[in-house]
């Protein structure tokens, strides 16, 4: 990282978005190293760990890492998650810590001399302007190695440094875990469909649109083979329309041919 010896710093970590990008990028973090890894920069003086919980289940898988990281030299920040139902009926939380993180991010600017700001949110760019407005330079930490990037371009152009917390996976990753490559996670689930496709398995429309669409649409190969068949099906009944001046109308066939979306 690019800070200064000396530097106050103070870390602020969006939890949720961390967690999905080394999610994304096959790896866990293990947390007292992090912790390790931030005090060699600069002058640390906190970290603070911004996620929401949801309040009305029996037993969250997060509470022990929360209790840990509060006794363990993070600074938690919570707030109970709101539960809604989507159009599908499905129950459904918002986690958002933004507010929250840049207000606190603000308030204690005039104690620190360099920002790390652990998180790709777009949103985070004017806070990021704002720091530097006051004169504090501000690192993020995010990836660029998923496709689609976890981070924002806007965000990435605004901070004074960033780095790809790919690179740190040997400071910060959790021992045992063999990292696995960027996208692995999108790449297995989009096996696991084709998987279900080649057994016969019927897929309606709502299925198509339900979800990330890029992983429930057919294979290439697939989709070549149905407008081939198409095409010749196409053929068989123009020849048969020719040489039959019987009055007899062939039933017209529609199908529809799933594209293959293409990430931009």
């Amino acid at each position: 990282m690019s800070i200064h010896p000396g530097e106050r710093t103070f870390a602020f970590i969006d939890g949720p978005n961390l967690h999905a990008t080394v999610r994304a990028l096959g790896f866990e973090i293990d947390y007292r190293k992090l912790l390790e890894h931030l005090r060699t920069q600069g002058r640390l003086i906190r970290v603070l760990y911004y996620t929401a919980i949801v309040e009305d289940q029996e037993f969250s898988t997060f509470r022990p890492l929360a209790d840990w990281l509060d006794y363990n030299g993070y600074t938690m920040v919570t707030k109970p998650a709101r539960g809604y139902t989507d159009s599908s009926g499905r129950r459904r939380f918002r986690t958002s810590m933004d507010v929250e993180l840049a207000v606190d991010a603000m308030r204690l600017a005039d104690k620190a001399d360099h920002i790390i700001l652990f998180s790709g949110e777009q949103s985070f760019s004017s806070l990021v302007a704002a720091l530097q407005q006051l004169g504090k330079r501000v690192t993020v930490i995010s990836t660029i190695e998923t496709q689609p990037a976890m981070v924002a371009d806007e965000l990435r152009r605004q901070a004074d440094h960033f780095i790809d917390i790919d690179s740190l996976q040997a400071q910060i990753a959790r021992q045992g875990r063999t990292p696995r490559p960027a996208g692995f996670e999108r790449e297995e689930r989009f096996r696991r469909n084709q998987g279900d496709d080649d057994r016969g398995h019927g897929e309606s429309e709502t299925d198509a649109v339900d979800g990330d669409s890029t992983l429930n649409e057919r294979p290439v190969n697939q989709e070549r083979d149905l407008e081939t068949r198409l095409e010749d099906a196409s053929a068989s009944s123009d020849a048969t329309s020719a040489g039959d001046d019987s009055t007899s109308t062939a039933p017209i066939v529609r199908a529809t041919v799933r594209r293959r979306r293409t990430q931009v």
